[in-house]
């Protein structure tokens, strides 16, 4: 029997007769592709060996595209799919596990839509991910939003603490749930055990997105998970960094005094936003994910050794900093993933748009994201990359701005929003108009817009539109890479507002 502790400083046992080494989905797919049929039924291609599907990415993945319910793999009782959601489950401490195709916006979507039949309002954290705004849209709740800190070196919103929302809940007659997002962007964990206890004392569960901490738990070396530390439910985008197929994700429901209620709510939730045609791939590859993560405790070792490798030379050469450094100057921030590599670019004389931009286009160098100040960096659990090559690449990066008349050392800032005047569903579902942007500014806001990454909105539909965020928006549209999501052109020219 697989066992866990809520302690994270003790890495997960295996017991060698567990099935957490079996994939049972992904093992039946398989054995399933391996048979002679003869397919008159979708997909299309009809795992025909001589498509074009076939000859591009191989016949072995067209074979084991399946559509859903078939007997022996989905289809009836006790399926490979339901021992496959069981060790999903145990794997991460929860009561039930739900598998998603459509990332984890999916399911921040489903927890955003649950939450009507808890209360009124949600208690949400301001920096929440756009896809948690949509899902008030979706759910027509109204919101209370805590605000996090921000580093105002380097721009970026961290988490929110027990007291804050301890104060919002004080203020909030009526909060359907606490919804929080740990780790952040950048790496930085909440004190998630704290805010957990205080959303219960109030009688509301704690939603946890851990979109970026799907590998937590799972080694001594990294932070524990939300569901071990009080969280009700939880959102794991278990492709960034636990080795899933882009677009795949889990939704967790922890057991506790919420758990009937929720598991119920969040399972006809889920039937109204899951595709009737699951992709068998990349349901396979969640359960082929979940059995390295929990088996294979050596490898995720090895991908925390290499990030602190990184870090370790990246401080002793001096040129660039080290952004987590930074993070126990915070009172909410607790701790940070090592999985997570954030640089601060400016103080070797480059902006982070532009080191990005450089790696990828002179060295075949890709990191996550970047900002005015920093770039961000990844490493999968079970992952080791070429240490040697990132480093040199970073560290013959040019300084191209100096001497410019543009300061790369100058403090990036981070927008404050406009005042809410209508909840996201009103003005999502208003008549609306489309000005030219300067003569949106004091008009209410349609439209989610984000800089994207990492998808924090800068604006809310409902939300007051400043000249400040128009600018930063502008700027981050311009910038090498930049993307606002939700905008209506490439350069945020014009803005959708509330006629």
């Amino acid at each position: 029997m697989n066992t866990r502790t809520t302690d994270h400083r003790t890495p997960v046992p295996t017991d060698p007769g567990s099935g957490q080494l079996t994939a049972p989905f992904a093992e039946a797919v398989l054995s399933h592709a391996g048979r002679d049929w003869l397919r008159l039924n979708v997909p299309g291609h009809a795992a025909a060996p001589g498509s074009d599907l076939a000859r591009f990415f191989g016949s072995r993945i067209t074979a084991m595209d399946f559509p859903p319910l078939l007997d022996g793999i989905d289809l009836g009782a006790d399926t490979p799919l339901d021992k496959a959601l069981a060790l999903a489950a145990e794997a991460w401490g929860a009561r039930r596990t739900w598998f998603l195709t459509n990332g984890a916006s999916q399911g921040n979507q489903i927890a955003s839509m649950v939450a009507p039949s808890l209360g009124r309002t949600l208690v949400v954290q301001r920096s929440v991910h756009s896809s948690v705004i949509d899902g008030l849209v979706l759910s027509g709740m109204d919101a209370v939003f805590v605000q996090p800190s921000v580093d105002p070196e380097q721009g970026i919103a961290h988490g929110v603490t027990a007291m804050d929302v301890a104060a919002a809940l004080e203020r909030t007659p009526g909060a359907a749930a606490v919804y929080i997002v740990s780790p952040s962007y950048f790496g930085a964990v909440a004190d998630v055990r704290a805010i957990a206890d205080t959303a219960h004392a109030a009688g509301v569960p704690l939603i946890v997105d851990e979109a970026w901490g799907s590998h937590f738990g799972f080694h001594p070396g990294l932070p524990a998970g939300a569901l071990s530390l009080g969280a009700d439910l939880v959102t794991s985008s278990t492709h960034k960094l636990a080795g899933s197929l882009t677009q795949s994700a889990m939704l967790h429901v922890a057991e506790g005094p919420f758990a009937d209620r929720l598991e119920a709510l969040v399972d006809r939730a889920f039937r109204l936003v899951q595709s009737t045609s699951a992709s068998a791939l990349l349901t396979a590859s969640l359960d082929l994910a979940r059995r390295s993560l929990a088996t294979d405790a050596a490898a995720t070792a090895a991908s925390v050794a290499a990030a602190d490798r990184v870090r370790g030379v990246v401080r002793a050469l001096g040129r660039f900093r080290v952004v987590s450094d930074g993070f126990p100057g915070f009172p909410d921030v607790v701790g940070f993933d090592p999985l997570r590599i954030a640089l601060d670019t400016r103080a070797g004389g480059i902006t982070g748009h532009e080191a990005r931009r450089l790696l990828f286009r002179d060295h075949q160098v890709m990191v996550e994201v970047a900002t005015d100040a920093a770039i961000v960096a990844v490493v999968g659990a079970g992952f080791v990359p070429d240490t040697d090559r990132f480093l040199e690449a970073l560290h013959t990066l040019p300084s191209p701005l100096a001497g410019s008349g543009t300061d790369p050392a100058a403090v990036p800032h981070l927008p404050v929003p406009g005042p809410a005047k209508l909840t996201p569903r009103e003005a999502f579902l208003s008549p609306t108009r489309v000005l030219p942007a300067e003569r949106a500014v004091g008009r209410i806001s349609a439209d989610t817009l984000a800089a994207y990454p990492p998808g924090i909105p800068n604006v809310l539909p409902g939300e007051v539109v400043t000249a400040e965020v128009v600018a930063f928006l502008q700027r981050t549209a311009t910038a090498p890479n930049g993307h606002v999501r939700g905008a209506l052109d490439r350069g945020v020219t014009r803005l959708r507002v509330v006629d």
